[in-house]
């Protein structure tokens, strides 16, 4: 019930402007709707949670030449999660893995930002197939953020 009712309201789609890129570059895999977890526990500016556990809707686009993953709570809206091309230099505060059971992102806070602490991470859970996984370049990534990243993330309004 909860796929049907995502994609009656559009909510986890990929927006048609994001679209039209991804499929430029050559789609190997892409995947909406998806049902994405994300768990946060620590504290922010503004929020501060234990083992807090939300559920969103999502998408996945696997491309030649990037890693593009969206969150949206609303429809025909949705915020970058991860924009990443396989070919950028691996390092920062994001890591990212990609297997046969999605997507996990794992961001240290604290290395985003001194105010923060706690832990912070998304899941996206789709069924990767094994020949899909093997033409990629590689299945992990890491890359830095700014902390309107995380506050977004955590539902925080970011005020700079």
């Amino acid at each position: 019930m909860a796929v049907f009712l995502r994609k009656l309201l559009r909510i986890g789609g990929l927006p048609d402007d994001m679209r039209a890129e991804v499929e430029a570059e050559g789609v190997l895999f892409l995947a909406e709707y998806l049902p994405v977890t994300r768990r946060f526990s620590g504290k922010i500016p503004g929020r501060r949670a234990n083992a807090n556990v939300t559920s969103y809707a999502g998408s996945l686009a696997l491309t030649n030449q990037r890693v593009l993953a969206t969150m949206s709570t609303v429809p025909k809206l949705a915020g970058r999660t991860i924009d990443q091309r396989w070919d950028a230099t691996q390092s920062g505060t994001v890591a990212v893995e990609l297997s046969p059971a999605g997507m996990q992102l794992a961001v240290d806070i604290a290395g985003v930002d001194s105010r923060f602490s706690g832990e912070l991470s998304m899941h996206y859970k789709v069924s990767i197939p094994d020949d899909i996984l093997s033409r990629l370049p590689r299945r992990s990534l890491s890359f830095d953020v700014p902390p309107e990243y995380v506050f977004r993330a955590v539902g925080v309004p970011y005020h700079p």
